[in-house]
């Protein structure tokens, strides 16, 4: 696209590519990075979402300097961490794993984090946290079994995806709602206006 610079996506997230769309961006590439999410010993949920998320846009910076075609491009890297209390919640991929993120999170509170990590056209590294509160409900063995048994929460931080059927689990909510889906749009939006990209160009066709 001419009257642009380029945007580049650090996620192989449809979620993530369905929200930066939503603010009406069209990334001209993705490029997923594939680094060790495991956090730390001892690191709490913050520093881990931030330190990830710093982790992918180095990474997805190092892949775009071999594309002649995305050199200056905006890159944009995130990473979502779910925690109750000092306690990082895995990104379920077993359904014992599953099981135990609901069982915990039932009728409790619990924060999602996302940190975002913005490199501007000259490498520079912008970052941003920011932090959602959240409260499910208390669930039955026949709410945890229905939903397991969904498989919406395969690679789900936390075991769950509000915007799908666990949405309906959610009894309160104290913040930015795409948060919990994986990337804060008025933060993102600030970021990357605040760094010169045109966040209103795609806008016009957006409808």
């Amino acid at each position: 696209m001419i009257g642009r610079p380029k945007f580049v996506l650090a996620s192989g997230s449809p979620r993530r590519l369905a929200l930066v769309n939503q603010a009406g961006i069209e990334p001209d590439a993705l490029r997923p990075t594939d680094i060790d999410e495991t956090p730390k010993k001892g690191e709490l949920p913050r520093a881990c979402a931030n330190r990830l998320a710093r982790g992918k846009a180095d990474a997805a910076l190092k892949m775009v300097g071999f594309d002649e075609e995305l050199k200056g491009a905006y890159i944009l890297a995130a990473d979502t961490v779910v925690a109750v209390g000092r306690r990082i919640l895995p990104k379920a991929e077993l359904l014992d794993e599953a099981a135990q993120c609901l069982r915990l999170l039932s009728g409790r509170n619990h924060r999602v984090y996302t940190a975002i990590c913005l490199v501007t056209p000259k490498e520079a590294f912008r970052q941003r946290l920011v932090e959602t509160r959240v409260r499910f409900k208390r669930l039955s063995e026949q709410d945890i079994e229905a939903y397991l048994a969904s498989g919406e929460w395969r690679g789900k931080a936390g075991g769950y995806a509000a915007q799908g059927i666990a949405g309906s689990f959610i009894v309160k909510m104290v913040g930015s709602y795409s948060n919990v889906v994986g990337l804060p749009l008025y933060e993102t939006n600030v970021l990357l206006s605040g760094e010169g990209y045109p966040i209103h160009f795609g806008w016009l066709n957006a409808v």
